[in-house]
């Protein structure tokens, strides 16, 4: 365990101390589970976010094509020889 310290508002101060009360459980533990929701939830899109994304999904498949299915399985094709044959053949400059 590493120790810490850290300041807080007295509202959470309050919150934090009536939670573990409530909960019977020592403070510490209550810190380290809040934390471990917060990093768990903070990767993941919020709803509004999410329905963002959806919708310029929608908008780019509504769209037409701007180039021909053979020409764009010519250039794909294309990519997958390259990588199939490996990194570079000069050094980066």
């Amino acid at each position: 365990m590493v120790k810490l310290t850290f300041s807080v508002d007295e509202g959470t101060a309050q919150t934090l101390k009536k939670t573990a009360e409530r909960l019977r459980k020592p403070q510490s533990m209550i810190v380290r589970e809040a934390v471990a929701e917060y990093a768990a939830r903070s990767g993941r899109l919020t709803e509004s976010e999410r329905r963002q994304m959806l919708e310029a999904v929608d908008k780019m498949i509504a769209r037409p094509p701007t180039r021909a299915q053979s020409e764009v399985g010519r250039e794909l094709g294309a990519v997958r020889r390259a990588r199939r044959q490996g990194g570079r053949r000069r050094p980066a400059e």
